[in-house]
């Protein structure tokens, strides 16, 4: 049988497609996938990360046309990109294509809204690019999950680059051929090490993905020729990079069957895999009460050997680590019901009664559980025995994050970085974004108050 001419029909596809042509409900998940993201940047702007970032940048930054969102500095688009995707990635709250575990707006939107700064184009336009960027990296990634993410790939950086090429290709207007061209240079810069996972290097991912995208496409634009068949030839991309290669995960049902309408929502700062036992944790909390807490002897996860693979750290150190770490969630939603950035510090990650219940939590891994439930039993010191399951936690397709939920969740760690007033504005401007002309207003409204009054 014969390969279809997958990066060809994409890429086709891509350019001949009209705003018309994505439904109401398609777009208004595209919205609230961009004001998560706009939070999750803001929220993760005073990082230590994103100073590192920009002070290696600096010696290299061309002509400064683009804000960095939720800072003073001002970048070049490419690099202001690069900065947004790994502010909006840092603090692990993002958003998740769950069939993939992609965090689909961060390479996307990261690399549109420095573009659209740039070259002017308005808010209608981005969000169509936007959804037109989540949808071709989702189904790329669904072509080539599991196999591909199994071998070690971080897969929000391997498929992320190709939603990025995508989404400015678009806003720019390339051709169906420079289209192809865009793609297949995404292809060859397609990369991210699950490795890295618990360092600063994790974000640094969605952020290179969304530089390298837009990247492509503007070489693209310029003339600079590649392969037209990136994605599905002998040595391109899927073939490469993974054992599996299902195209018909690309292209079947282009325009009706929306990848981009089943994005989800994180209510937790951590691996997603980690959220049903913060979940389970918190409600156990609420249940028997603080001093019930206290007199825990031993907790016991069932959990799918999934979680335990990617967040089976035992004593993390960091907060970086501690989001890969089961062990910590549910000591920390225990002791403090919480599992926001706040959970995920050096600090927390340290603190003497949160390390001694997190000793006390031993992880069983059971195939037969799926991996997004779990079974919490507290062993207490009296002997007796509390038991929760989660068959799915909140934030997931089945719970998911109401439009008052995702906008707590926005100015609960916005208002940490740039004030509250500041962030109740954004917050609207960003619910107008189709009816916004001008990006630079919004990226502006991103700027700390401290940083606004001393300009």
């Amino acid at each position: 049988m014969s390969t279809p001419n997958v990066t060809e029909q994409l890429a086709d596809w891509i350019v001949n497609l009209k705003p018309a042509d994505i439904s109401a409900e398609v777009r208004a998940e595209g919205l609230r996938t961009f004001v998560n993201w706009l939070g999750c940047a803001v929220g993760g702007a005073d990082h230590p990360s994103a100073g590192h970032a920009i002070s290696a940048i600096g010696p290299f930054c061309g002509p400064k046309t683009a804000q960095v969102i939720g800072r003073a500095d001002r970048l070049d688009q490419l690099h202001a990109s690069l900065l947004n995707g790994i502010t909006s990635h840092v603090l692990d709250y993002d958003d998740t294509h769950l069939k993939t575990i992609i965090h689909p707006a961060g390479p996307v939107a990261s690399a549109l809204v420095p573009l659209a700064e740039t070259r002017g184009i308005p808010g209608d336009k981005l969000l169509t690019a936007m959804i037109i960027g989540v949808e071709v990296e989702c189904r790329i990634g669904n072509a080539v999950y599991p196999d591909h993410y199994d071998r070690g790939w971080h897969i929000t950086g391997t498929a992320g680059v190709f939603g990025a090429a995508a989404a400015v290709g678009y806003a720019i207007g390339l051709n169906r051929t420079q289209m192809q061209w865009a793609l297949s240079l995404a292809a060859t810069q397609a990369s991210g090490l699950r490795e890295m996972f618990g360092t600063m290097t994790k974000s640094f991912h969605p952020g290179r993905a969304a530089q390298n995208g837009a990247f492509a496409a503007h070489m693209a634009e310029a003339g600079f020729d590649s392969a037209l068949t990136g994605i599905e030839g002998r040595r391109g991309f899927a073939n490469i990079l993974s054992d599996k290669q299902d195209y018909d995960e690309i292209l079947e049902g282009l325009g009706t069957r929306w990848e981009a309408a089943l994005n989800s929502y994180k209510p937790y700062a951590c691996g997603i895999v980690i959220h049903p036992t913060i979940d389970g944790c918190q409600q156990l909390r609420e249940e028997l009460g603080p001093q019930k807490i206290e007199q825990i002897d031993a907790v016991e996860l069932t959990t799918h050997p999934l979680v335990l693979e990617l967040t089976g750290k035992t004593s993390p150190r960091t907060g970086l680590e501690g989001k890969f770490s089961v062990y910590h969630s549910a000591a920390c939603a225990l002791l403090r019901g919480d599992g926001a950035p706040t959970a995920f510090t050096d600090e927390v990650v340290n603190l003497p009664a949160v390390v001694a219940l997190r000793g006390k939590v031993k992880a069983t891994p059971d195939p037969a559980c799926h991996e997004a439930s779990v079974t919490i039993r507290l062993q207490m010191k009296d002997g007796s025995t509390v038991e929760k399951h989660v068959e799915r936690a909140i934030g997931s397709r089945e719970r998911p994050l109401s439009n008052a939920q995702l906008e707590e969740k926005f100015l609960t760690q916005s208002a940490l970085v740039i004030g509250q007033a500041a962030s109740e504005k954004l917050l609207e401007m960003a619910w107008t974004l189709d009816k916004i002309s001008d990006l630079g207003v919004l990226t502006a409204a991103s700027i700390p108050e401290s940083d606004t009054a001393e300009a």
